[in-house]
């Protein structure tokens, strides 16, 4: 697979100059104007087509059914193929890619190495699509590929469409980089919609260890990205924040000066604004996501008063829905998704000294609350004290970090206890629960957080896989940006 994927791009660049004129003599396609009037005009779509065609009769086209072919032996096949023919047809940078030309050539966004073999396949891919004919003076356009031409735009939309789909997100940002249409392409959102249709999602968590800035971590790669620093005044910085995930927005809600506020993080953009406010803003709620939607239940509103309203967004259509009140008032509770239903667990009683060991199940099918006795069990400290319920659910199965003892517990639905199954991270410290994420991403169960003894402010993230055996952490990474996490979020998309 190595093999295949990567000698399309090295046999294009150590074309020799013999060569190059052989091919051109067969084919005249050169980089100026007339000859893509011509040739180009008949033999680009010719190729492109033939290869769309193979993809899609290979398994590689938009349908559920594509995931069942292995597409690390057909991926590398067609690109060779494709290699082999657009050379034949003079098509592979028809300049006469000489030693040194490969750095133009090649757009710089997409010539790191992955190593991924069909990543660098598919990123090989996204090279012919932008070739020949496609790239002007860096002088002049540095960081810019001039668009497609109409008349062969949609086949080159299409494939494009069907390569980006296999493609790590965390590349959509050089992409988009190439050309307005990529860019347009990217901030849609379509790429994300047509993903989650095929099952296709990668999880990256989201965290502060800063009041305004924010890092972004993906666990498969071992990536780190660091986002705009965020909008904010005095009263935001002091004030209790939660955060939130859903599609592709991070949502992080607090309290300026006058009201309650939303800020949110839009991954098509890039960018920071102003999110649409909940029909009653409230802070201190549980909440959790599914998909493109979000439930967030209970909290405190701006007067005080502890909340059993509970709301529905969705991150399509960007609007909040009122849902029916959940049986118990509750603040600093904690939220998650398990068999397609909601859950908030725990939290503080309207006497706001009371600390609740009852849960509620939301079904959104029937649009109704159960209330589930005794489904948290007491923490025996002061309830204004500790940190909401440290909960996580990983492949339908939900586990709580108790950070006063040290361990991790796994929930028994049928029998509603919970049972011991080892410890937390050692070098991950708390305040009573506060300063460390405890999260579900993927088929991941994660630990964020750093021990405090280190003056440097040192942020570790732990992975455990429950699939894969008992409880044993494993070390992705540690940044020195912080140890205490203020907000913790998992985006997948």
């Amino acid at each position: 697979m190595e093999g295949s994927s990567s000698t399309i791009s090295k046999d294009v660049a150590n074309s020799s100059e013999e060569d190059n004129q052989r091919t051109c003599d067969t084919v005249d396609v050169s980089n100026n104007k007339g000859s893509q009037e011509g040739d180009e005009k008949e033999a680009v779509p010719r190729k492109l087509s033939k290869l769309a065609d193979d993809l899609k009769e290979e398994g590689l086209s938009n349908n559920k059914g594509s995931q069942e072919r292995d597409e690390r032996e057909v991926v590398p096949r067609k690109l060779s193929k494709l290699s082999d023919d657009l050379k034949a047809e003079g098509l592979s940078n028809s300049k006469g890619l000489q030693e040194g030309d490969e750095k133009e050539a090649v757009p710089k966004k997409l010539s790191k190495h992955s190593d991924d073999p069909k990543e660098e396949g598919i990123k090989t891919v996204m090279v012919f699509l932008i070739l020949p004919g496609d790239q002007e003076n860096e002088q002049n356009h540095e960081a810019e590929i001039p668009d497609k031409p109409p008349l062969i735009g949609k086949l080159y939309r299409d494939l494009s469409i069907n390569v980006l789909l296999k493609l790590s997100r965390s590349h959509y940002g050089s992409i988009a980089a190439l050309n307005r249409s990529f860019r347009s392409l990217i901030r849609s959102g379509e790429l994300y919609k047509l993903r989650r249709e095929m099952g296709i999602v990668e999880h990256w968590i989201y965290f502060s260890c800063n009041i305004h800035q924010w890092e972004a971590y993906d666990p498969n790669r071992g990536r780190w990205m660091k986002l705009p620093r965020m909008p904010h005044d005095d009263c935001f910085m002091c004030s209790d924040k939660e955060s939130l995930a859903v599609g592709t927005d991070l949502l992080v809600f607090g309290r300026a000066i006058s009201a309650p506020v939303v800020y949110g993080y839009s991954l098509l953009t890039s960018t920071w604004s102003s999110a649409v406010q909940m029909n009653t803003p409230r802070c201190l709620f549980g909440s959790a996501s599914h998909e493109g939607i979000a439930i967030l239940a209970g909290g405190v509103d701006p007067s005080g008063r502890v909340l059993s309203v509970a709301e529905l967004y969705n991150s399509e259509t960007r609007r909040w829905e009122t849902l029916p009140n959940m049986h118990t008032k509750r603040r600093m509770s904690s939220g998650v998704f398990m068999d397609g239903k909601f859950y908030v667990i725990g939290g503080i009683a309207e006497d706001n000294k009371t600390e609740l060991t009852s849960g509620e199940e939301y079904d959104l099918e029937t649009k109704t609350w159960r209330e589930i006795p005794d489904m948290f069990p007491p923490r025996g400290g002061e309830p204004n004290m500790e940190a909401p319920p440290l909960v996580a659910v990983v492949n339908n199965v939900l586990y709580a970090a108790d950070c006063n003892e040290q361990i991790v517990r796994r929930y028994e639905k049928e029998s509603n206890k919970w049972v011991s199954i080892g410890s937390l991270p050692e070098r991950t410290t708390s305040m009573s629960g506060w300063g460390i994420g405890f999260r579900a991403c993927g088929n991941r169960l994660m630990v964020i957080g750093g021990p405090r003894a280190e003056s440097a402010g040192v942020t570790e993230i732990n992975s455990w896989v429950p699939e894969k055996g008992a409880l044993q952490w494993d070390m992705l990474a540690r940044k020195q940006i912080g140890s205490f996490v203020i907000n913790c979020a998992v985006m997948g998309c």
